[in-house]
């Protein structure tokens, strides 16, 4: 496995240099910034991300303000409680992709996020869990949440601003050609490789796992 310099300096070499490469890297947001995130965005964003998941994005994202107004501005509450009829409604609503799994996430996402309320709070759960165990977060999401394995986890924790590593396909073909792989990490092993790696890079470089996300994928 490379030295994150070494790493770093391929993915400058094709974006054109040092400097522009560093431009291209936005830092996540703090821990603080995080537990003051709004519940209902948390879970608009949680939304957003499953209901992208094998779908076109733009259509989702022209449809979003129909989302927000059909879910009650994402109100965890509301949300939690949907009744039947309100579910019924919505498989009929034409704002938003009438999609009955999907729905359904909605409701028991809303319920999650209430128990973590009682736990200390979503923002201030997921905002600062550490980052040397990322993989940690993401087997919690995917054992409470709903539709919450794989990629929709990474990109909701990316999207709301969490340090964070998404496993695309770049990012994965960095990881096997670093050697921390030999394909797509699925299982308990393969991931705590990836952590390990990460965590490696961490101590390297100073940077966050957002940076060397995005950097791993630009080395492509």
């Amino acid at each position: 496995m490379r030295h994150f310099d070494e790493i770093f300096a391929i993915a400058a070499s094709r974006h054109g240099g040092t400097d522009a490469l560093s431009n291209k890297l936005s830092k996540p947001k703090s821990p603080a910034e995080l537990a003051e995130m709004p519940e209902d965005r948390w879970l608009s964003i949680i939304t957003k991300c499953i209901f992208q998941a094998g779908f076109n994005w733009k259509v989702i994202e022209n449809k979003w303000d129909g989302f927000e107004t059909a879910f009650d501005g994402f109100d965890i509450g509301r949300c939690a409680f949907m009744d039947d009829e309100k579910f019924d409604a919505l498989l009929q609503d034409t704002r938003i992709v009438r999609n009955g799994t999907k729905i359904a996430t909605v409701r028991d996402n809303a319920a999650f996020l209430l128990e973590l309320r009682q736990e200390g709070g979503v923002g201030k759960i997921l905002g600062g869990w550490p980052s040397d165990d990322y993989v940690g977060l993401l087997n919690m999401l995917s054992k409470r949440g709903s539709r919450l394995g794989g990629a929709s986890a990474q990109y909701a924790m990316r999207f709301a601003g969490r340090d964070s590593f998404i496993l695309s396909q770049d990012v994965t073909a960095r990881l096997v050609a670093e050697g921390v792989v030999d394909k797509p990490p699925t299982s308990k092993k393969a991931m705590a490789s990836v952590q390990a790696a990460f965590n490696t890079w961490m101590e390297q470089s100073g940077r966050s796992l957002t940076e060397i996300s995005r950097v791993l994928a630009m080395s492509l």
